[in-house]
């Protein structure tokens, strides 16, 4: 399958393109994916999708928020420090709580370092403690949102106030609905939430509007999604989709970490279970082991605990492949049921797309394609297909451009919807697997006489009893005038718009009397509490913006310092007068001096100096560098480099 060639933005071209854009920004609409480990933006530059990088030159911005020492919010690469140094200041994941509430995640709680408020209540939207302040899930996610948002507008260099964001094809309604009260908060108005495989697919298959069946394999930090769409002359409909909104990346991680506490407490005796610290370190370390084994046969785990002892573990790439084979065994079923539900046979399928970093397993590759028997396609870097595809449907919302101008975009319904009816049965309306934008009308009477009130109860699942499906939502008809029990005609409508968010309305025909609900699921905000965020974050702007200033001069001052002293180690610095070893150590001095005031100009101004001060030491580095590099070989070797060395040996799993 062709897909896009996506272009990769390079700083240094940040001035110039900041004035070729300026232009193109006004109601620019950026595409979002908001991710369980890492978040991206991007937007659709002629007919190739790109992704815009942070400040710090990366696409990936790590979906992990903290608060620092001053209780300022820390986004992305800035806060991972966080994790291991104050556990309790951070937090990462946020996705896998998103929409949910307080019985649906004690099992992620045994392995993150969350606190949850401790004045809960059921049914209430979720809390989390980070240092002496609460967030809710939408609210850690408008932090990440409002990052990406800088980084559109930085680019811009013009405000960006519109997006697209992707969601889980398998995301309920409560789940979107919280999707978009971060959107809210963070100050974007979210024209559509897009399911990512169906994001995914539009990457892939844009430029050549292929026809044909897909399958689209997404299995990411959090989820997992499997959808089957048909292609055809530019329509990209959705027939089937299945998944599990409880599985991804995180429960290998949690896998391997489990292993690893068990092997410290029957070892050593040490239950580090109670050691957020601790366990953040093992996390990092297993994480880590787990990227390394996609491309070498073994990895050593070398994890330093209390007390000064060490956890020290080898993991062959087999041995590895087994213990992760019950979690990638987990998609078989969903794949299964997603073919079933579109009538499809495995050989049926013509392309198939992995997405979500979790495929960069080789074991995950093996399975896709044992199930569906054929090769996937791994063209585009699977972190980032998602947001270029959001890219591409912000760009069929905002008017398209010839790349798009005849694409049209059908998604799908992950879950029947219905309501309660008598002896707690449950009435589907709208059926699983409904192409979106979707509605269905339902009739029902009464069952008493003069019965003037009746409840509706909303609900989301397969089951055939009200008990064991979602609730989302209780409204009632009120003023029914009395009739006998049955004469009652009551029409009941579900709407569900294109970002899959419901609406339900009742009507009693013979008498008009109506009622209707957009449905503001279980754990989700209310409009007042949602308003009071964006109000909240209007009051704050002014410092939070200060505090960023601060916060990154700072970022800044750390990398230069860091690299005046890997210079001083240098044979550079031996070259150096003593009046230019004093110079820079007096710059040196005054910025040490300054940083930790809250005067960013002043940090600013130091940097800038130490910057020219050392100018002729990074010209020296450079230049030894370059002749160390050529040293003894000729110029067709050196443009060729070495060959690969090969892994080192790896010892038994032991302590020390």
């Amino acid at each position: 399958m062709k897909q896009f060639e996506p272009k990769v933005l390079q700083l240094h071209n940040y001035e110039i393109t900041k004035l070729l854009n300026y232009t193109m920004a006004t109601d620019r609409i950026v595409g979002i994916d908001l991710g369980t480990t890492n978040s991206l933006v991007a937007f659709m530059q002629g007919e190739s999708p790109v992704v815009i990088p942070g400040e710090d030159g990366l696409n990936l911005v790590p979906s992990v928020v903290a608060l620092d020492e001053k209780n300022q919010p820390v986004v992305g690469n800035a806060a991972r420090k966080y994790l291991t140094e104050t556990p309790e200041r951070a937090v990462y994941s946020i996705k896998r709580l998103m929409g949910r509430g307080v019985d649906d995640v004690q099992e992620e709680l045994k392995y993150f370092p969350f606190r949850l408020a401790k004045d809960l209540q059921a049914g209430e939207v979720l809390r989390i403690t980070l240092g002496d302040k609460t967030f809710t899930p939408p609210e850690i996610s408008a932090l990440i949102l409002r990052q990406l948002k800088r980084n559109a507008e930085r680019f811009f260099a013009a405000p960006v106030t519109k997006a697209v964001i992707t969601v889980p094809a398998y995301f309920n309604d409560a789940q979107r609905q919280a999707t978009k009260d971060a959107g809210r908060i963070a100050g974007l108005e979210v024209l559509r939430l897009v399911n990512e495989p169906t994001a995914a697919s539009l990457a892939y298959g844009l430029d050549k509007k292929q026809n044909g069946i897909v399958a689209v394999y997404d299995l990411g930090g959090g989820t997992f999604d499997i959808s089957i769409l048909k292609l055809h002359d530019g329509i990209f409909e959705v027939i089937a989709t299945n998944g599990d909104t409880h599985l991804g990346g995180d429960d290998i991680d949690n896998l391997l970490i489990t292993i690893a506490l068990d092997d410290t407490l029957g070892d050593l005796g040490l239950d580090l279970r109670r050691n957020p610290e601790a366990v953040q370190a093992i996390r990092k370390a297993v994480i880590e082991a787990k990227i390394a084994l996609s491309s070498q046969p073994s990895v050593k785990l070398d994890v330093e605990l209390p007390g000064g002892k060490h956890y020290l573990r080898e993991i062959t790439r087999e041995q590895f492949e087994q213990l992760i084979q019950p979690v990638i065994d987990r998609t078989i079923g969903p794949c299964k049921q997603a073919l079933k539900d579109a009538g499809l046979k495995p050989e049926q399928i013509e392309e198939v797309v992995l997405v979500g970093g979790s495929t960069r397993i080789p074991k995950v590759r093996a399975l896709v394609k044992e199930l569906f028997h054929r090769e996937p396609h791994t063209d585009l870097n699977p972190d980032e297909v998602v947001a270029l595809g959001a890219a591409v449907q912000a760009n069929i919302l905002g008017g398209g451009s010839e790349a798009t101008e005849n694409m049209l975009l059908l998604d799908v319904t992950p879950l029947s919807l219905g309501i309660e009816v008598a002896g707690g049965v449950t009435d589907k309306v709208i059926l699983r697997n409904s192409t979106i934008p979707a509605s269905a009308t339902q009739f029902y009477t009464t069952q008493i006489d003069g019965q003037a009130n009746v409840a509706i109860h909303v609900l989301q699942g397969e089951r055939e009893l009200a008990k064991d499906c979602r609730s989302l939502a209780r409204f009632d008809l009120k003023g029914i005038p009395p009739m006998a029990a049955g004469m009652a005609r009551i029409e009941v409508k579900f709407l569900i718009d294109a970002n899959g968010i419901l609406n339900v309305s009742a009507r009693e025909q013979r008498s008009g009397k109506e009622s209707e609900i957009q449905v503001q699921p279980s754990y989700g905000l209310t409009d007042e509490q949602v308003e009071g965020m964006i109000l909240d974050s209007f009051d704050s702007a002014e410092e939070d913006f200060r505090q960023r200033q601060i916060i990154e001069a700072r970022n800044e001052t750390a990398t230069i310092l860091a690299a005046l002293d890997k210079g001083k180690k240098s044979p550079a610095w031996g070259h150096l007068t003593t009046d230019e070893k004093k110079k820079i150590a007096k710059m040196e001095k005054a910025l040490a001096a300054v940083n930790n005031e809250d005067d960013y100009q002043a940090i600013r101004k130091a940097i800038e100096a130490l910057n020219q001060g050392s100018t002729r030491l990074a010209e020296l580095m450079m230049d030894t560098a370059v002749s160390t590099a050529l040293k003894g070989k000729t110029m067709e070797e050196a443009d060729m480099g070495e060959g690969p060395t090969a892994p080192h040996p790896m010892a038994k799993a032991e302590f020390e």
